[in-house]
């Protein structure tokens, strides 16, 4: 048998790029940017690394950095499907800065803080977060706030969605279309992310005529079931309906189908989110995208510049769209 291949280290990526041991320390633990290194030398360097097959020993430059190399990503719910295209952006852009990301639900804000204190997280990716999650971090705990009310973030770095430019395309959709009178499922959960959609649709939707329906999003389907159920079982029930998310909308169609209503024919339907059940509905649903993936990519890209020191530059809010599928017409 032959001998086993030597691995590479750090010494060898020296020798190739030219450059001292110290110098490749400084670029693959990230913390270059506070030192003479130029983008030049940087890019010398990691092509040594690539062309020798070289891999950082990640334990040991954590160990000197004082830092675990994990995240945590929180989010209300571990079923709601949103939130599995954020972290799937989450994990993407993670890679590339090095970090392993655990996602968890259900924190409090005294259990946030004390996920802070520990040594387990370097930092907090906290997504839609509710009312009772929002308690004071410890002063200087590196966290980045996901969906979630700027001010409500102790002066934490931000990224949210231009939810009332989604409202206003569902609704001018539905109105473009004829409906004057619209139905309307939304969330009572105590949530900022529900509380902007609530003020965009009043907005925009001044001036007609809206029943109103409030739906628990923890109960899921069945709870959306019920409440659809009440209002198109109304003998003055609407001809379009707006829902919170998806999911609601998808219990919609089930209360639709119970009372032998059919969409759009009976009935048009717009949800929001555009999570993959979406497409799947007989007819596929007319919805809101929300861009879930880029709201991971681009806060744990801000977490991970607080991480090295750098700057979290402020983020305009996120593009949504509309996306027109089967599920909406004219009334009859």
């Amino acid at each position: 048998m032959g001998t086993p291949a030597r691995r590479p280290t750090g010494r060898d990526v020296a020798r190739l790029a030219g450059v001292s041991q110290a110098t490749v320390s400084l670029v693959f633990s990230g913390a270059e940017s506070g030192h003479r290194v130029s983008a030049a030398t940087r890019e010398r360097v990691l092509e040594a690394a690539r062309g020798l097959g070289y891999r950082p020993q990640a334990a040991g430059r954590q160990l000197r950095l004082g830092r675990s190399g994990m995240a945590m990503l929180s989010v209300p719910n571990l079923q709601g499907p949103f939130f599995g295209r954020v972290l799937a952006g989450v994990h993407e852009e993670a890679a590339r800065h090095g970090l392993a990301v655990v996602v968890s639900s259900g924190w409090t804000a005294a259990g946030l803080a004390e996920a802070a204190t520990t040594s387990r997280f370097d930092g907090l990716l906290i997504c839609s977060p509710d009312d009772s999650q929002l308690g004071e971090l410890p002063p200087g705990t590196p966290a980045v706030f996901l969906d979630a009310d700027p001010a409500a973030a102790g002066g934490a770095p931000t990224v949210e969605l231009d939810l009332a430019g989604g409202m206003a395309a569902a609704v001018a959709h539905l109105t473009g279309l004829g409906h004057r009178r619209l139905g309307r499922l939304r969330s009572v959960h105590s949530a900022h992310t529900f509380r902007v959609r609530q003020a965009a649709f009043e907005r925009v939707a001044a001036g007609l005529e809206v029943l109103e329906y409030g739906v628990s999003l923890n109960r899921g389907e069945s709870a959306a079931r019920t409440a659809a159920a009440e209002l198109l079982g109304r003998p003055d029930r609407p001809h379009a309906v707006l829902c919170d998310d998806d999911v609601v909308a998808s219990g919609l169609y089930q209360a639709a189908a119970d009372l032998g209503l059919r969409i759009p024919q009976d009935v048009s339907v717009v949800g929001i989110d555009n999570i993959s059940v979406a497409a799947l509905l007989t007819p596929p649903l007319t919805t809101v995208d929300l861009p879930g993936e880029q709201l991971g990519r681009t806060g744990i890209a801000a977490l991970a510049a607080l991480l090295t020191g750098g700057q979290v530059e402020p983020v305009a809010p996120l593009a949504t769209r509309l996306i027109v599928r089967s599920s909406t017409r004219e009334p009859r």
